[in-house]
């Protein structure tokens, strides 16, 4: 595979997307990526997917998200970088970041949230935190 070529999954179409709501899961890992997208489809939430920071600011050139779940540690571009750069593009208000990270340490929550992060969910995901830092957004309502 070309490493330069993009992986992500192209944006979905939001007419498919019970609540408008665009979610964007920015992690490494396959089997992350395949547990967090069946489970999040369950609540009702089509996500796209990015392996990895430069995939997502790739993504968000062609569609904004709403949400966006995004892990610490990954190859090409990491989790903070991501973050900051969305920042510096897109503002404070949206989208709502949640790390997803196994960076558990109160100094890890606090560099995510100093990069722009607004919430912060450790692995092993715990479901129902993670559906609560989602719908503490305000902008998902579970049904």
């Amino acid at each position: 595979m070309d490493t330069n070529q993009s992986t992500a999954t192209p944006p979905a179409d939001p007419a498919s997307e019970e609540q408008g709501l665009r979610m964007l899961l920015v992690e490494d890992n396959p089997i992350n990526q395949k547990v967090a997208v069946r489970f999040l489809a369950k609540e009702g939430l089509k996500t796209d997917v990015a392996n990895n920071g430069q995939e997502a600011l790739d993504l968000f050139a062609k569609q904004t998200y709403d949400i966006v779940l995004m892990d610490i540690q990954m190859p090409v571009m990491d989790g903070i970088t991501a973050t900051e750069n969305i920042r510096r593009i897109y503002g404070k208000e949206r989208p709502y970041i949640i790390a997803v990270t196994a960076n558990a340490t109160p100094s890890d929550r606090q560099r995510c949230m100093d990069a722009g992060m607004n919430d912060f969910v450790t692995k092993p995901i715990d479901a129902v935190k993670l559906i609560g830092a989602i719908t503490k957004s305000g902008i998902f309502q579970r049904h």
